[in-house]
């Protein structure tokens, strides 16, 4: 996917392995995440939304994490870890050969 300076919601949530509806909930729970809304509420996240995304992704559903634990996580450890960064390098790798073998 190209790099670009906003992404919508439904481009966030593929990206991200979620529904819509969970990234506006965890929105709500999350202050981290801040989307830039137009005047019809239409949200346009950056690269540091999404980070911050994945990175609640990875606590809850891969690390087995609840909301609370997640937070706890996020506020005292903010600086995302080697680990994660290296599971989102192997996610991107793993996106980019799918989408070449689909074009084989």
């Amino acid at each position: 996917m190209e790099k670009k300076l906003y992404y919508t919601i439904g481009e966030v949530a593929e990206m991200v392995g979620e529904q819509p509806t969970v990234l506006r909930f965890w929105e709500s729970e999350f202050k981290q995440i801040h989307p830039v809304k137009n005047k019809r509420g239409v949200r346009s996240y950056t690269e540091h939304d999404i980070d911050i995304l994945r990175r609640i992704h990875h606590l809850t559903r891969e690390c087995g994490y609840t909301l609370e634990g997640a937070r706890e996580q996020m506020r005292t450890r903010p600086v995302e870890d080697p680990k994660m960064e290296l599971v989102n390098n192997l996610k991107e790798v793993r996106s980019f050969l799918v989408g070449l073998k689909e074009v084989l």
